[in-house]
């Protein structure tokens, strides 16, 4: 999953970057709002993390152009004001939570958890394809119980597919979702993770599409 994070005040950026880095997220931050927009209106994120008082270009304006622009990705907006209508404003620019600083870090990591599983259309923490069981709050994988040993680009791939699960899901989709703007991303090394995973999970559950790149289900053939 790829996130980015838009808040101007640099040690709450990093905080925030950092725990969802630590939380196995791949992770964009921007300082102000003009950046913020570009970078939201130009790569594929999975959720973002929007402050409201930026320089530049405040949040509810990032998020009105964003959506007028047709961009759905999941945002929390991130506010320290207290009055209810700033509130709204940014729920009805298009915002799909809110938190109001001070925060714990943790409620953001469940608050962004919770986007991203409801814009798959997933309801539980818990991911489940077969004998196979991912948890977003933990993330720990297992099959039939037995925990499987992942590196962190073997989970981020896992995690990608299962919140997609049935769908036809491109190389190139999960490259811009497992790696950050700066990374030197090649697809071949997509191939070479969903054949560890394969060998790792013991079971056939993610099916080669040929020609259009990878699925996750119950029975792959």
């Amino acid at each position: 999953m790829r996130i980015l994070v838009v808040e101007d005040d640099k040690d709450l950026n990093r905080q925030v970057a950092d725990a969802l880095v630590d939380a196995g997220y791949v992770v964009d931050r921007a300082f102000d709002g003009e950046e913020g927009h570009f970078l939201g209106d130009t790569e594929p994120y999975d959720a973002v993390v929007l402050d409201i008082g930026l320089p530049q270009m405040d949040g509810i304006s990032v998020l009105e152009r964003w959506r007028r622009d047709g961009r759905k990705m999941p945002v929390l907006i991130l506010t320290a004001r207290d009055r209810w209508s700033d509130k709204v404003a940014g729920i009805d620019a298009g915002a799909d939570d809110y938190v109001t600083k001070p925060f714990h870090i943790e409620e953001v990591l469940a608050r962004v958890r919770a986007l991203i599983r409801r814009a798959a259309g997933h309801a539980s923490s818990e991911l489940i394809c077969g004998p196979l069981r991912l948890d977003t709050k933990s993330s720990k994988a297992d099959v039939n119980g037995v925990p499987l040993k992942l590196t962190s680009h073997e989970f981020r791939l896992l995690a990608y597919l299962m919140h997609h699960m049935d769908h036809v899901v491109s190389r190139t989709e999960l490259v811009e979702h497992l790696y950050d703007q700066d990374f030197d991303r090649d697809s071949n090394t997509i191939e070479v993770f969903v054949g560890r995973l394969r060998k790792k999970m013991g079971v056939d559950l993610i099916e080669t599409v040929r020609g259009l790149g990878y699925r996750m289900r119950e029975s792959a053939e």
